[in-house]
């Protein structure tokens, strides 16, 4: 049968994706329509794009020149320096202080060389991504992730817009954003937002506040449903919606025009990471840092990020209750308790037991559900 997927938030914990999707093809099923919101938005755009449960094995097992894992690529330390476009206040500072009047000329060297030295303290970089950008992490080496992935065999997807990925693929794919400044969810594909970008409908969904930074709606991106929102802030998806299945089967209009009309509404599978039940075996490997080199700067940043993340997994993770509760026959959920938001730099021993899982869950979820059309 070919299903609708619906991918939830939920960082690294995403793994277990895979090896639900593993079970699902195995069954011969394919997918259609696909969902996702924050990090479920990478796997519904590997998904659309073409990757089978085994390439997304092999996108998520590929290690750097360092022999961590690529994921753990996504939090690198920001790119800050005197050009960069931070707010006012620090603007003004950087300027000012990099050429101040009322320092006098012969120790102006001295403190140009300061300034200059705080801006390649990785600390300092992460402080001013945060407090200008909304996010610890820059996200640079997500979206060149992504366009190496949309390039990868023969795609040519890299460059591609929502509209123009939707007419090479035919797949329709749609991730979920938060707008901040115009305080809506943005659902975002080739009838909504033809225009943008697709590894910046991406970008955007998976900007978890305080962990990557903020992204800015660009001109040149067009219009979002017809609206002009040039200049508005936008940040994780999961913030209004982390597992938005009700787009697929809602029966009112304004549902309809961004999502299409379908007549299978029953076949869809919410894919929903499942943090109160733990991931059996998970306790005899060891949990990797979360946030790699954190621990070693400060106990009180670490304490600071812990919080956050905290914070952020709580808000990610407490909307849409009513719904799974509404939708459950049509969720299959994968244990993912005992496993970190940020936990990306994965051993093969770590990785194995969340992957089990998530494969154990479709198998089950697929059995219980044709078993109760019979």
């Amino acid at each position: 049968m070919d299903f609708d997927l619906v991918f939830e938030g939920g960082g690294a914990k995403g793994l277990a994706f895979v090896g639900a999707l593993q079970a699902f093809e195995r069954h011969g099923h394919k997918p259609r329509r696909v969902l996702g919101t924050s990090a479920g938005s990478i796997t519904a755009l590997l998904v659309a794009a073409g990757y089978d449960a085994a390439a997304c094995l092999a996108a998520i097992n590929e290690r750097t020149a360092d022999g961590r894992s690529r994921f753990a690529s996504f939090l690198e330390v920001p790119e800050i320096d005197e050009n960069t476009p931070v707010n006012k206040d620090l603007a003004f500072w950087l300027k000012t202080e990099l050429d101040n009047p009322l320092i006098p000329n012969m120790i102006e060297p001295v403190m140009d060389k300061m300034v200059g030295g705080l801006l390649t303290k990785s600390l300092t970089r992460h402080l001013i991504s945060l407090f200008s950008f909304g996010g610890w992490y820059g996200g640079s080496a997500l979206l060149e992730y992504l366009h190496e992935k949309l390039d990868a065999g023969g795609r040519n997807l890299g460059d591609s817009t929502l509209k123009s990925f939707f007419e090479h693929t035919g797949r329709d794919l749609t991730v979920v954003a938060s707008d901040v400044t115009g305080k809506d969810m943005l659902v975002l594909n080739h009838r909504t937002a033809p225009n943008l970008p697709t590894i910046w409908a991406v970008r955007m969904s998976m900007s978890c506040p305080f962990v990557w930074q903020e992204v800015v709606w660009q001109e040149g991106w067009g219009m979002y449903r017809g609206c002009e929102i040039a200049g508005h802030v936008v940040v994780d998806g999961g913030l209004l919606s982390n597992f938005p299945i009700k787009l697929f089967l809602s029966n009112d209009e304004e549902a309809d025009e961004m999502m299409g009309k379908d007549s299978a509404q029953g076949n869809v599978i919410g894919l929903l990471l499942d943090d109160h039940t733990m991931v059996p075996g998970a306790e005899n490997t060891e949990r990797t840092d979360s946030a790699p080199g954190l621990l070693e700067r400060s106990d009180l940043v670490a304490l600071m990020m812990n919080r956050i993340m905290g914070m952020a997994e709580t808000a990610l993770s407490a909307r849409d209750l009513s719904t799974i509760y509404t939708y459950q026959d049509m969720i299959c959920k994968l244990p993912a308790g005992g496993y970190g938001l940020l936990e990306f730099d994965l051993t093969a021993e770590r990785m194995a037991p969340i992957l089990q899982a998530g494969e154990a869950a479709m198998e089950a979820h697929l059995k219980g559900r044709f078993l109760g059309q019979l």
